[in-house]
């Protein structure tokens, strides 16, 4: 089967969309994953998503000048898009450093593939988590539906769709606040942890809260971690599930 120029033109611009969204998903073509992986799952993905309908023709290929601009716009609807999974685990990549500071865990820091920066094991562990669930909720699922539905949002090779603002402010402050959800309940347990220790301190002044604290205070905020993972979880995993939601918003 012959593919015309203008049909090859239009899966290229689909295929730019594609892995200008899909990258910023760690589990599916972070900096972890080798670049032959993310172009073969980008492809395959144009593929099943650009409808094959035969072009007339009649269909003219577009200029070199022109497809350049076109690409550019498609780059900049998929970075757009794809801000919102950036965002996402942003707000996952917040609450383990929040946790990390609380518990004096900040000082050991080990660099993280998944994100491609250092992090301490607060860090790690929520990372780890949100791919893990993020894979076994289908929450793959949901963000290739809502990539799916950007080519009905803003149609390839089609004029760019008007942009607003205020969603992208409306979720980044959301989901920063959600970031510190989820790492209130340590955060809690580590600062009434420093309110008790210091009470010691006064009533004992004779008594090392230094080397007494920082244990303890570890031990406590990873048993608050435990008690209030059965809360943090269904949290989590409602807001990995949005990320499709959040794309299609973003470009609306």
């Amino acid at each position: 089967m012959l593919i015309s120029l203008p049909q090859f033109q239009l899966f290229f611009l689909a295929l730019t969309r594609i892995m200008a969204l899909i990258i910023h998903i760690p589990v599916l073509a972070g900096p972890a994953i080798p670049n032959p992986v993310k172009i073969a799952l980008g492809s395959i993905l144009a593929m099943i998503t650009l409808p094959w309908n035969p072009l007339p023709a009649d269909a003219v290929a577009e200029s070199l000048f022109t497809f350049s601009i076109s690409i550019g716009q498609e780059l900049l609807i998929g970075t757009l898009a794809g801000f919102a999974a950036t965002l996402t685990f942003g707000a996952v990549q917040i609450a383990g450093d929040m946790m990390d500071t609380s518990l004096g865990f900040s000082a050991g820091r080990l660099f993280n593939p998944a994100l491609e920066n250092p992090g301490a094991v607060g860090q790690q562990f929520f990372s780890m988590l949100a791919a893990v669930l993020f894979l076994v909720t289908n929450g793959h699922h949901l963000f290739l539906i809502g990539l799916q539905k950007t080519f009905t949002l803003a149609p390839v090779n089609a004029p760019l769709p008007q942009l607003d603002a205020e969603p992208l402010l409306v979720l980044t402050g959301g989901l920063i606040a959600a970031g510190i959800q989820l790492a209130l309940p340590v955060v809690a347990a580590a600062l009434l942890t420093e309110i008790t220790l210091g009470l010691l301190a006064r009533v004992a002044p004779t008594l090392q809260v230094f080397f007494l604290g920082m244990p303890l205070k570890a031990g406590i905020g990873l048993l608050a971690l435990t008690l209030t993972l059965s809360t943090i979880l269904p949290t989590l995993t409602t807001t990995l599930h949005m990320i499709g939601q959040w794309m299609l918003e973003l470009l609306s």
